[in-house]
Protein backbone atom coordinates (compact mmCIF):
# COMPACT_ATOMS: atom_id res chain seq x y z
CA UNK A 1 0.00 0.00 0.00
CA UNK A 2 1.57 3.24 -0.50
CA UNK A 3 1.67 5.82 1.96
CA UNK A 4 0.43 9.04 0.88
CA UNK A 5 0.24 11.89 3.23
CA UNK A 6 -2.13 14.62 1.11
CA UNK A 7 0.64 16.91 1.15
CA UNK A 8 0.75 19.11 -1.77
CA UNK A 9 3.30 22.01 -2.85
CA UNK A 10 2.16 25.92 -1.95
CA UNK A 11 1.65 28.71 -4.14
CA UNK A 12 5.29 30.31 -3.24
CA UNK A 13 6.51 27.34 -3.93
CA UNK A 14 4.86 26.37 -7.66
CA UNK A 15 6.02 30.20 -8.65
CA UNK A 16 9.66 29.20 -7.77
CA UNK A 17 9.25 25.96 -9.85
CA UNK A 18 8.38 28.39 -12.69
CA UNK A 19 11.77 30.60 -12.06
CA UNK A 20 13.61 27.01 -11.79
CA UNK A 21 12.30 26.19 -15.36
CA UNK A 22 13.62 29.48 -16.77
CA UNK A 23 17.24 28.61 -15.10
CA UNK A 24 17.12 31.86 -12.73
CA UNK A 25 17.76 29.55 -9.92
CA UNK A 26 21.18 26.76 -9.11
CA UNK A 27 19.41 25.74 -5.70
CA UNK A 28 16.39 25.54 -4.24
CA UNK A 29 15.82 24.01 -0.25
CA UNK A 30 12.19 22.56 0.57
CA UNK A 31 10.81 22.00 3.93
CA UNK A 32 7.31 20.53 5.32
CA UNK A 33 5.73 23.45 7.19
CA UNK A 34 1.56 23.28 8.33
CA UNK A 35 1.51 20.46 6.38
CA UNK A 36 2.81 21.89 2.89
CA UNK A 37 5.42 21.69 1.03
CA UNK A 38 7.09 25.44 0.64
CA UNK A 39 10.39 26.99 -0.21
CA UNK A 40 13.33 27.36 2.62
CA UNK A 41 15.84 29.21 0.86
CA UNK A 42 16.98 29.46 -2.84
CA UNK A 43 20.22 31.38 -4.74
CA UNK A 44 20.72 32.09 -8.19
CA UNK A 45 23.70 30.48 -10.59
CA UNK A 46 26.94 31.91 -9.89
CA UNK A 47 29.56 29.98 -11.40
CA UNK A 48 29.76 26.53 -12.90
CA UNK A 49 27.41 24.14 -11.19
CA UNK A 50 30.49 21.96 -9.69
CA UNK A 51 32.05 25.46 -8.26
CA UNK A 52 28.27 26.49 -6.89
CA UNK A 53 28.17 23.48 -5.56
CA UNK A 54 29.64 22.96 -1.84
CA UNK A 55 29.49 26.40 -1.47
CA UNK A 56 25.38 26.32 -1.81
CA UNK A 57 24.68 23.06 -0.44
CA UNK A 58 26.54 23.01 3.07
CA UNK A 59 24.88 25.76 4.57
CA UNK A 60 21.40 23.65 3.72
CA UNK A 61 22.09 20.78 5.35
CA UNK A 62 20.39 21.76 9.49
CA UNK A 63 21.12 18.61 11.68
CA UNK A 64 18.27 16.35 12.59
CA UNK A 65 16.29 18.27 10.52
CA UNK A 66 15.31 15.93 6.94
CA UNK A 67 14.41 18.58 3.59
CA UNK A 68 14.38 18.34 0.12
CA UNK A 69 17.39 20.19 -2.02
CA UNK A 70 16.76 20.46 -6.15
CA UNK A 71 19.81 21.40 -7.65
CA UNK A 72 20.37 22.81 -10.96
CA UNK A 73 23.14 21.00 -13.39
CA UNK A 74 24.17 23.28 -16.58
CA UNK A 75 23.24 20.34 -18.88
CA UNK A 76 19.76 20.50 -20.74
CA UNK A 77 17.80 17.75 -22.69
CA UNK A 78 16.04 18.77 -25.35
CA UNK A 79 12.37 18.40 -23.96
CA UNK A 80 12.56 18.88 -20.10
CA UNK A 81 15.03 22.15 -20.13
CA UNK A 82 17.91 21.99 -17.11
CA UNK A 83 18.93 18.79 -15.55
CA UNK A 84 18.59 18.59 -12.12
CA UNK A 85 19.57 16.91 -9.01
CA UNK A 86 17.30 15.72 -6.53
CA UNK A 87 18.75 15.62 -2.97
CA UNK A 88 16.98 13.89 -0.33
CA UNK A 89 18.19 14.61 3.19
CA UNK A 90 17.55 12.72 5.94
CA UNK A 91 19.90 12.69 9.02
CA UNK A 92 20.51 9.57 11.32
CA UNK A 93 19.63 11.82 14.26
CA UNK A 94 16.36 13.07 13.20
CA UNK A 95 12.78 11.79 14.78
CA UNK A 96 11.65 8.79 13.13
CA UNK A 97 8.53 10.29 12.39
CA UNK A 98 10.03 13.38 10.71
CA UNK A 99 11.73 11.03 8.14
CA UNK A 100 8.80 8.99 7.49
CA UNK A 101 7.14 12.14 6.82
CA UNK A 102 9.62 13.47 4.50
CA UNK A 103 9.85 9.58 2.59
CA UNK A 104 6.32 9.61 2.09
CA UNK A 105 5.46 13.06 0.41
CA UNK A 106 9.00 12.64 -2.07
CA UNK A 107 7.08 11.18 -4.83
CA UNK A 108 4.63 14.24 -5.07
CA UNK A 109 7.32 16.53 -4.55
CA UNK A 110 8.71 14.80 -7.83
CA UNK A 111 5.54 14.91 -9.65
CA UNK A 112 4.42 18.31 -9.30
CA UNK A 113 8.46 19.56 -9.94
CA UNK A 114 8.13 17.46 -13.13
CA UNK A 115 9.83 14.36 -12.90
CA UNK A 116 11.22 14.34 -16.62
CA UNK A 117 13.73 17.25 -15.26
CA UNK A 118 15.41 15.30 -12.55
CA UNK A 119 17.88 13.49 -14.26
CA UNK A 120 19.75 12.37 -11.06
CA UNK A 121 18.90 11.51 -7.37
CA UNK A 122 20.92 11.85 -3.99
CA UNK A 123 20.03 10.81 -1.16
CA UNK A 124 22.25 11.77 2.75
CA UNK A 125 22.18 10.23 6.27
CA UNK A 126 25.19 12.18 7.14
CA UNK A 127 26.55 15.40 5.71
CA UNK A 128 29.47 13.76 3.79
CA UNK A 129 26.87 12.14 1.64
CA UNK A 130 25.75 15.07 0.17
CA UNK A 131 29.02 16.90 -0.59
CA UNK A 132 30.51 17.53 -3.86
CA UNK A 133 33.13 14.30 -3.45
CA UNK A 134 30.06 12.46 -2.21
CA UNK A 135 27.77 12.86 -5.16
CA UNK A 136 30.78 11.77 -7.18
CA UNK A 137 31.42 8.67 -4.98
CA UNK A 138 27.54 7.68 -5.74
CA UNK A 139 28.01 8.49 -9.55
CA UNK A 140 31.33 5.71 -9.35
CA UNK A 141 29.15 3.28 -7.33
CA UNK A 142 26.58 3.62 -9.51
CA UNK A 143 24.19 2.47 -6.85
CA UNK A 144 21.30 4.51 -9.06
CA UNK A 145 18.02 1.72 -8.56
CA UNK A 146 16.13 0.80 -11.38
CA UNK A 147 12.72 2.82 -11.93
CA UNK A 148 9.67 1.66 -9.33
CA UNK A 149 6.43 2.45 -9.13
CA UNK A 150 5.38 5.52 -6.29
CA UNK A 151 4.46 2.15 -3.39
CA UNK A 152 7.87 1.29 -4.38
CA UNK A 153 9.63 3.89 -3.89
CA UNK A 154 8.01 5.17 -0.89
CA UNK A 155 8.63 1.88 0.66
CA UNK A 156 12.48 2.08 -0.16
CA UNK A 157 12.50 5.52 1.02
CA UNK A 158 11.01 4.24 4.10
CA UNK A 159 13.60 1.68 4.77
CA UNK A 160 16.84 3.79 3.80
CA UNK A 161 15.87 6.55 6.32
CA UNK A 162 15.15 3.97 9.14
CA UNK A 163 18.18 1.17 8.51
CA UNK A 164 20.41 2.91 10.30
CA UNK A 165 18.50 4.12 13.48
CA UNK A 166 19.39 1.98 16.89
CA UNK A 167 16.36 0.53 18.16
CA UNK A 168 16.66 -1.87 21.01
CA UNK A 169 13.88 -4.39 21.74
CA UNK A 170 11.27 -2.16 23.46
CA UNK A 171 11.08 -0.20 20.33
CA UNK A 172 9.89 0.15 16.81
CA UNK A 173 11.49 -1.62 13.63
CA UNK A 174 10.58 -1.89 10.27
CA UNK A 175 9.62 -4.47 8.27
CA UNK A 176 8.80 -5.30 4.49
CA UNK A 177 5.00 -4.10 5.27
CA UNK A 178 5.48 -0.99 7.45
CA UNK A 179 6.91 -0.09 10.37
CA UNK A 180 5.90 -2.02 13.69
CA UNK A 181 5.33 0.01 16.92
CA UNK A 182 5.79 -2.06 20.03
CA UNK A 183 2.59 -3.58 21.13
CA UNK A 184 1.65 -3.26 25.24
CA UNK A 185 1.56 -6.40 27.08
CA UNK A 186 -1.97 -5.43 27.78
CA UNK A 187 -3.32 -5.27 24.34
CA UNK A 188 -1.49 -8.81 23.54
CA UNK A 189 -3.26 -9.70 26.63
CA UNK A 190 -6.67 -9.07 25.06
CA UNK A 191 -5.58 -10.26 21.34
CA UNK A 192 -4.64 -13.60 22.75
CA UNK A 193 -8.13 -13.78 24.95
CA UNK A 194 -10.13 -12.85 21.61
CA UNK A 195 -8.32 -15.90 20.18
CA UNK A 196 -9.60 -18.01 23.03
CA UNK A 197 -12.86 -16.77 22.89
CA UNK A 198 -13.00 -14.31 26.05
CA UNK A 199 -13.59 -11.26 24.01
CA UNK A 200 -16.15 -10.56 21.78
CA UNK A 201 -14.45 -6.87 20.53
CA UNK A 202 -10.75 -5.66 20.69
CA UNK A 203 -10.08 -2.03 20.08
CA UNK A 204 -6.65 -0.71 19.85
CA UNK A 205 -4.97 2.56 19.56
CA UNK A 206 -1.54 4.22 18.66
CA UNK A 207 0.14 6.69 20.97
CA UNK A 208 1.83 8.91 18.87
CA UNK A 209 4.03 10.57 20.90
CA UNK A 210 4.79 7.32 22.76
CA UNK A 211 5.03 5.31 19.80
CA UNK A 212 3.13 2.19 21.24
CA UNK A 213 0.09 0.69 20.08
CA UNK A 214 -1.92 0.31 23.69
CA UNK A 215 -5.31 -1.36 24.16
CA UNK A 216 -8.44 0.65 24.56
CA UNK A 217 -11.11 -2.06 25.34
CA UNK A 218 -11.52 -5.51 25.33
CA UNK A 219 -15.45 -6.09 25.94
CA UNK A 220 -18.52 -8.09 24.42
CA UNK A 221 -20.81 -5.75 22.03
CA UNK A 222 -23.76 -6.51 20.13
CA UNK A 223 -23.53 -5.89 16.09
CA UNK A 224 -26.16 -3.32 16.12
CA UNK A 225 -23.85 -1.40 18.90
CA UNK A 226 -20.56 -1.90 17.27
CA UNK A 227 -20.75 1.01 14.45
CA UNK A 228 -20.96 3.15 17.67
CA UNK A 229 -17.40 2.13 18.70
CA UNK A 230 -16.04 3.51 15.70
CA UNK A 231 -14.90 6.96 16.81
CA UNK A 232 -15.75 10.17 14.56
CA UNK A 233 -12.44 12.52 15.37
CA UNK A 234 -9.67 9.81 15.88
CA UNK A 235 -8.08 6.68 13.94
CA UNK A 236 -8.25 3.04 15.59
CA UNK A 237 -8.14 -0.48 14.62
CA UNK A 238 -10.68 -2.96 15.55
CA UNK A 239 -11.16 -6.85 16.06
CA UNK A 240 -14.58 -8.37 16.25
CA UNK A 241 -16.17 -12.24 16.24
CA UNK A 242 -18.91 -11.77 14.01
CA UNK A 243 -21.30 -14.09 14.91
CA UNK A 244 -24.33 -14.82 13.31
CA UNK A 245 -26.46 -17.71 11.27
CA UNK A 246 -26.35 -18.33 7.46
CA UNK A 247 -28.39 -20.57 5.43
CA UNK A 248 -29.35 -22.30 9.30
CA UNK A 249 -25.65 -22.97 10.47
CA UNK A 250 -23.87 -20.79 13.04
CA UNK A 251 -20.92 -19.65 12.00
CA UNK A 252 -18.39 -17.23 13.81
CA UNK A 253 -15.92 -15.06 11.95
CA UNK A 254 -13.15 -12.77 13.25
CA UNK A 255 -13.03 -9.47 11.15
CA UNK A 256 -10.52 -6.43 11.45
CA UNK A 257 -11.36 -2.82 11.12
CA UNK A 258 -9.33 -0.41 10.34
CA UNK A 259 -11.45 2.86 10.35
CA UNK A 260 -9.75 6.26 9.41
CA UNK A 261 -12.46 9.40 10.20
CA UNK A 262 -10.56 10.93 6.26
CA UNK A 263 -8.67 14.06 6.67
CA UNK A 264 -10.16 15.15 10.57
CA UNK A 265 -7.20 13.55 11.70
CA UNK A 266 -3.76 15.26 10.98
CA UNK A 267 -1.28 13.67 8.16
CA UNK A 268 1.07 11.73 10.69
CA UNK A 269 -1.51 10.06 12.22
CA UNK A 270 -2.95 8.85 8.88
CA UNK A 271 0.68 8.31 7.98
CA UNK A 272 1.55 5.80 11.10
CA UNK A 273 -1.33 3.61 11.22
CA UNK A 274 -1.37 2.79 7.72
CA UNK A 275 2.51 2.31 8.01
CA UNK A 276 1.52 0.29 11.07
CA UNK A 277 -1.43 -2.06 10.16
CA UNK A 278 0.31 -4.84 8.20
CA UNK A 279 2.70 -5.44 11.05
CA UNK A 280 0.24 -5.39 13.60
CA UNK A 281 -1.93 -7.99 11.40
CA UNK A 282 1.15 -10.30 11.77
CA UNK A 283 1.54 -9.92 15.28
CA UNK A 284 -2.29 -10.70 16.04
CA UNK A 285 -2.38 -13.62 13.86
CA UNK A 286 0.86 -14.85 15.22
CA UNK A 287 -0.98 -14.81 19.33
CA UNK A 288 -3.48 -16.57 17.47
CA UNK A 289 -6.61 -15.10 15.89
CA UNK A 290 -7.50 -16.20 12.41
CA UNK A 291 -8.75 -13.22 10.67
CA UNK A 292 -11.27 -13.58 7.79
CA UNK A 293 -11.94 -10.37 6.69
CA UNK A 294 -10.19 -6.99 6.43
CA UNK A 295 -12.28 -3.65 6.18
CA UNK A 296 -11.17 -0.34 6.00
CA UNK A 297 -14.14 2.45 6.95
CA UNK A 298 -14.39 6.00 7.28
CA UNK A 299 -16.84 5.97 10.29
CA UNK A 300 -19.16 3.81 12.06
CA UNK A 301 -22.46 4.73 9.41
CA UNK A 302 -20.12 2.82 6.88
CA UNK A 303 -19.27 -0.15 9.20
CA UNK A 304 -23.16 -0.58 9.56
CA UNK A 305 -23.89 -0.26 6.13
CA UNK A 306 -21.09 -2.96 5.83
CA UNK A 307 -22.39 -5.71 8.05
CA UNK A 308 -25.98 -4.96 6.75
CA UNK A 309 -24.52 -7.81 3.90
CA UNK A 310 -23.79 -11.17 5.11
CA UNK A 311 -22.36 -12.42 2.02
CA UNK A 312 -19.51 -9.30 2.39
CA UNK A 313 -18.60 -11.49 5.61
CA UNK A 314 -19.21 -14.77 4.54
CA UNK A 315 -17.37 -15.20 0.79
CA UNK A 316 -14.11 -15.33 2.52
CA UNK A 317 -15.15 -16.32 6.16
CA UNK A 318 -13.54 -19.01 8.02
CA UNK A 319 -16.68 -20.83 9.05
CA UNK A 320 -16.43 -21.91 12.75
CA UNK A 321 -19.30 -24.29 13.89
CA UNK A 322 -20.29 -24.33 17.45
CA UNK A 323 -18.81 -27.10 19.70
CA UNK A 324 -20.76 -27.81 23.27
CA UNK A 325 -18.37 -27.32 25.08
CA UNK A 326 -18.06 -23.55 23.79
CA UNK A 327 -21.33 -21.80 25.40
CA UNK A 328 -21.90 -19.31 22.33
CA UNK A 329 -23.64 -16.01 22.68
CA UNK A 330 -27.38 -15.60 21.07
CA UNK A 331 -26.89 -15.70 17.18
CA UNK A 332 -27.67 -12.70 15.49
CA UNK A 333 -29.63 -13.36 11.52
CA UNK A 334 -29.37 -10.37 9.40
CA UNK A 335 -32.40 -9.40 7.59
CA UNK A 336 -31.88 -9.28 3.56
CA UNK A 337 -31.85 -5.70 2.65
CA UNK A 338 -32.13 -4.23 -0.97
CA UNK A 339 -28.24 -4.13 -2.04
CA UNK A 340 -27.16 -0.24 -2.51
CA UNK A 341 -23.85 0.96 -2.69
CA UNK A 342 -21.61 0.54 -0.32
CA UNK A 343 -18.81 3.67 0.63
CA UNK A 344 -16.69 1.84 2.21
CA UNK A 345 -13.17 0.33 0.97
CA UNK A 346 -13.20 -3.17 1.58
CA UNK A 347 -9.37 -4.39 1.77
CA UNK A 348 -9.53 -8.04 1.39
Amino acid sequence: MSHQTGIKANDALKKLFAKCRDGKIRVLKISIENEELTPASSAKPINKWQDDYDKMVKPLIVENQPAYILYRLDTKSPDSGYDWLFISWSPDTAPVRQKMLYASTKATLKQEFGTASIKEELHGTVPEDVTLEGYHKHKRNDTAPVPLTTAEEELAELKKTTAATDYSVETRHQTLSGVAFPVTDEAKQAITEMAKGVHEYVQLKIDLEEEKIHLVTACDVSLDKLPTKVPSDFARYHLYNFKHTHEGDYTECIVFIYSMPGYSCTIKERMLYSSCKGPLLDLIQSLGVTIAKKLEVNSGEELADMLEDPPSIKDTAAITPATPSTPCAPTQSIPEKKSKQKRSCVLS
